[in-house]
């Protein structure tokens, strides 16, 4: 395999067999262009958006390992490319790729604002938060232009409804009317993102993200506006940034965030075989150093399906990660702590707009 030809711009840097197929078939990328800055090449495939009709968004979560129940996502794919990311898998599930496909062709949810007032509007729900996104970014480049996560918002705040949110992307910030009128309330949550504080290293697993200054400033923003921000070092990647955890902590805090979480990186699907090929171009020196510390964190392979273990991870270089983290909270998060949202007031307000029928 020619480990030589690495592809700037993009995360993965092939498409993967789809697991549903006999064959993938191919798809032209016709349409957005995403602009590269700092000297990095464009990619050879654009962007394209692609609509879906599906009949509900609210999902349920079984998982007892990503601390939400219920999530809802406006897009499927996503442009930021995150390589490490666990929702590629789930673009097999619609005909494509869990490799470049995942993010270069994206599924656009229009309807997701009228089913999430359905959702609300049905007398047997219950006031339970639900989280955009739990699989891909709701502030990803797409919504600029399809406003479908603004949408989403003022729906939950007509309900009183609460919502939390998880992303890397600044544009969050335009929305900062709506969550300041959510949080009067405690009906919000912001969960952003931050896997490092080298931008080199960003630009490689992350390439089509917000910067990290720009992720500091909008926690900084949020939080000065009374947005209760919980900063997200997920994945932690033994190798690559599994050293910054105390300088990650010691950062968000300083920007206002009340909490951090941290998961270990784990390669499910055919994220590791993505992974690996990304790693050994992208980083060829540290490649099977990184591979194998990986291994060393679930029992000898890439991925751990166990729930409650497997974005744990075990083992030596999975205790010392987690050391760090007790460490940093009682260093920068002695004093702090992240609120619980209000879910009385959608009750309120469900029972008093029942009277009027």
């Amino acid at each position: 395999m020619n480990y030589n030809q690495y592809r700037k711009g993009r995360g993965a840097q092939k498409n993967t067999s789809n697991k549903f197929l006999e064959f993938r078939h191919e798809t032209r990328d016709d349409f957005l262009e995403f602009c590269i800055k700092d000297g990095e090449e464009v990619a050879s495939n654009k962007t394209r958006y692609i609509p879906v009709f599906p009949k509900s968004v609210v999902n349920k979560v079984d998982s007892p390992d990503v601390g939400m129940q219920y999530s809802m996502n406006p897009y499927q794919g996503c442009e930021h490319g995150c390589i490490y990311c666990y929702a590629r898998n789930t673009h097999e599930y619609w005909g494509y790729s869990a490799g470049i496909d995942f993010e270069s062709t994206v599924l656009i949810k229009k309807d997701a604002p009228a089913l999430l007032e359905s959702k609300l509007k049905s007398r047997s729900w219950k006031a339970c938060t639900i989280v955009l996104s739990g699989n891909t970014d709701c502030y990803q480049p797409a919504e600029k232009q399809f406003k479908i996560t603004r949408a989403c918002l003022e729906v939950f705040l007509k309900y009183r409804h609460p919502v939390g949110i998880i992303t890397k992307n600044a544009l969050i910030l335009r929305d900062l009317d709506l969550l300041k009128e959510l949080a009067k309330d405690r009906l919000i949550g912001v969960n952003i993102s931050v896997t490092t504080l080298s931008e080199s290293t960003r630009r490689i697993l992350e390439p089509r993200t917000t910067t990290i200054k720009k992720r500091l400033e909008t926690i900084r923003v949020l939080s000065e506006n009374n947005i209760p921000v919980n900063a997200m070092f997920a994945p932690i990647i033994p190798g690559i940034n599994s050293h910054e955890i105390l300088n990650l902590a010691k950062a968000v805090s300083k920007a206002g965030a009340l909490s951090f979480a941290l998961m270990i990186v784990r390669l499910n699907g055919s994220i590791g075989h993505i992974f690996t090929d990304w790693i050994k171009k992208a980083l060829p020196s540290k490649a099977d150093k990184v591979l194998h510390q990986i291994r060393e964190c679930h029992g000898g392979t890439l991925n751990d399906s166990r729930f409650g273990i497997r974005g744990k991870g075990e083992g030596e270089i999975a205790q010392h990660i987690h050391g760090m983290a007790r460490i940093a909270k009682q260093t920068y998060f002695k004093h702090k702590k992240f609120p619980k949202l209000n879910h009385e007031m959608y009750a309120t307000y469900k029972d008093g707009q029942m009277k009027l029928f």
